[in-house]
């Protein structure tokens, strides 16, 4: 297989942060460092790296750490321009002494990782699956706090006065949530009843906001997936969230080179274990 040093003449490596970026120029042929820049993470700073990597010739490729987090938005920038970018998982990093850490030297080990490695990873693909994504992680927010306002409800019932726990005895966990929805505080209640009510209440219709919120955004995937690959939905089992995890997982051609890496990001992968 083709190495990185043989296809380009030099290697930007990235050490990305949440308000700034640090940058090394590393020459592919010898590991050397040429160059080094720290910036803000906005459009002035992203044109400020692409000054400094025009100031050395040639060829080159980025190798940018947390190209869906913190790099995301140098990676769009970049890719946008048509440069070269090569995605890069956190490397394991020697201990410093201290706990120091040095973002320059993160940067040049960057590059340098980037040059060592057979397989060169691509940033995820943006547009409709970054859509799909957001969708994803807003619905299963919203699923994971309607389920906690359930819990809560659920103990709450378990515990409370018996003119509270007479109006739930025997109903299923939808119906709980109706009728505590409904409460109405009775001027015969005592502090305690009076106050356990209101916050049923309030547990309920928080629930049924969240669920109505998490169903708005599985409408929102549906159109997308249904716009983008209809075609999974008519798989046996795959739903518009399966098929939407699909996608992001999937994201473009290329993403899994091989089988084992398919393994890993499947969570099937062998695990390595002693003869005994």
């Amino acid at each position: 297989m083709t190495s990185l040093a043989d296809i380009v003449d030099v290697v930007i490596g990235v050490d990305t942060h949440k308000h700034t970026h640090t940058a090394a120029v590393v020459t592919a042929a010898t590991c050397g460092q040429l160059d080094e820049l720290t910036v803000a993470t906005d459009p002035d700073g992203y044109a400020g790296l692409i000054e400094m990597a025009d100031r050395h010739s040639g060829l080159r490729a980025w190798a940018i750490e947390s190209t869906g987090s913190y790099g995301a938005g140098l990676a769009r920038h970049l890719r946008a321009l048509g440069e070269w970018v090569i995605e890069l998982d956190r490397p394991n990093r020697p201990a410093r002494r201290h706990g120091a850490k040095s973002d320059p030297l993160d940067a040049v080990r960057a590059a340098r990782e980037a040059l060592a490695r057979n397989n060169l990873g691509q940033p995820r693909a943006t547009g409709d699956r970054t859509a799909l994504s957001v969708l994803l992680t807003a619905r299963r927010s919203a699923v994971e706090a309607a389920t906690t306002a359930q819990r809560q409800l659920h103990a709450l019932v378990v515990a409370a006065p018996e003119p509270l726990r007479a109006k739930f005895r025997g109903q299923t966990t939808t119906l709980m949530i109706a009728t505590a929805a409904r409460l109405r505080c009775h001027a015969s209640w005592d502090l305690e009843t009076r106050t356990t009510a209101g916050v049923l209440r309030s547990l309920a219709r928080r629930s049924q906001a969240l669920m109505s919120e998490a169903a708005d955004y599985e409408h929102q995937i549906l159109s997308i997936v249904r716009s983008w690959r209809p075609d999974l939905l008519e798989l046996t089992g795959v739903g518009p969230i399966v098929a939407a995890v699909v996608l992001c997982a999937w994201s473009h051609p290329g993403r899994i080179r091989d089988d084992g890496a398919f393994a890993m990001m499947a969570g099937v992968a062998p695990i390595p274990a002693s003869s005994g």
